[in-house]
């Protein structure tokens, strides 16, 4: 037995994935959107899509480039990048603070979930009055209703996430000696940080779905203003350039959040194929 070597499991090494191929993947992501774009420009212009009613792509570039020159989207998208991240910031703390409370402890979920589901549960649409007679019609309102929308996903994913952690994991922290407090820091939060970030991405779609509605309420700058102000004079293309600011902010956010998940979780094995 002396003579034969013994094979010890190596554990293979990761690829990192080559930049040429976020290059390809990028571009296949566009590919839809722009065969949409064409179609819809072709559609108008031969005449099947009456522009009194949806402004071509042309119509929207040219009206987007006006409002850039003239300083005003700039203006507008600026207040509204504020107003969500500051919305934002608030859901963080609370979601996180309160899913770690009912996620880490039965009293703690017993003391925060029911209260949480219930105001889950309300139309969003019925708090506006509420808040409108709590917090005025200024800032804190359209503030208040992003934190509001943006606070459950963040809570319910990480709630799930630290309650689905597998047993068996937990049980072998144990048997390496970890307390408490090293089983919540190196196993429990680890596992939950992917349903976590799923959540971080629900929420900030939710957060621009929220602005929207905030900034109908006595505006008079930001992105939802811009497009209510365009419906007094009837201008379709400025309107469909604010839909477009909206779309693609969420769109560049969510890319955010995906290249936050492939660096927080390069450990985790992937089942994607490339190519």
């Amino acid at each position: 037995m002396s003579g034969q070597a013994i094979a010890v499991p190596v554990a293979p090494p990761r690829v990192s994935r080559p930049r040429s191929t976020w290059k390809l993947s990028g571009a296949r992501r566009l590919l839809v959107p722009i065969l949409l774009v064409a179609l819809w420009q072709g559609a108008a212009d031969a005449g099947f899509v009456s522009t009194r009613l949806l402004a071509p792509p042309n119509a929207i570039a040219v009206a987007a480039w006006e409002l850039i020159v003239s300083g005003e989207l700039p203006y507008h998208l600026l207040v509204s990048l504020q107003r969500v991240a500051i919305g934002l910031a608030i859901a963080l703390s609370a979601g996180v603070s309160l899913g770690l409370i009912a996620g880490l402890s039965k009293l703690g979920e017993d003391a925060v979930d029911a209260t949480l589901q219930m105001l889950r549960a309300l139309p969003f649409l019925a708090l506006v009055p509420l808040f409108i007679l709590w917090l005025g019609i200024g800032e804190a309102t359209k503030i208040a209703l992003v934190a509001l929308g943006a606070t459950f996903p963040i809570y319910l994913t990480l709630f799930g996430g630290i309650r689905g952690v597998d047993p068996k994991l937990i049980e072998a922290g144990r048997i390496f000696g970890l307390d408490r407090w090293g089983l919540i820091r190196h196993v429990v939060l680890p596992g939950a940080l992917p349903q976590a970030l799923v959540g971080l991405r629900y929420a900030l779609g939710t957060a621009w779905l929220s602005l929207v509605v905030g900034e109908q309420i006595n505006a008079t700058a930001g992105i939802g203003f811009l497009v209510m102000d365009a419906r007094e004079f009837l201008r379709i293309d400025i309107i469909l350039v604010g839909l477009l600011v909206y779309a693609l902010l969420g769109l560049g956010a969510d890319q955010l959040v995906r290249m936050l998940e492939r660096r927080a979780l390069a450990w985790r094995p992937s089942l994607i194929q490339e190519g």
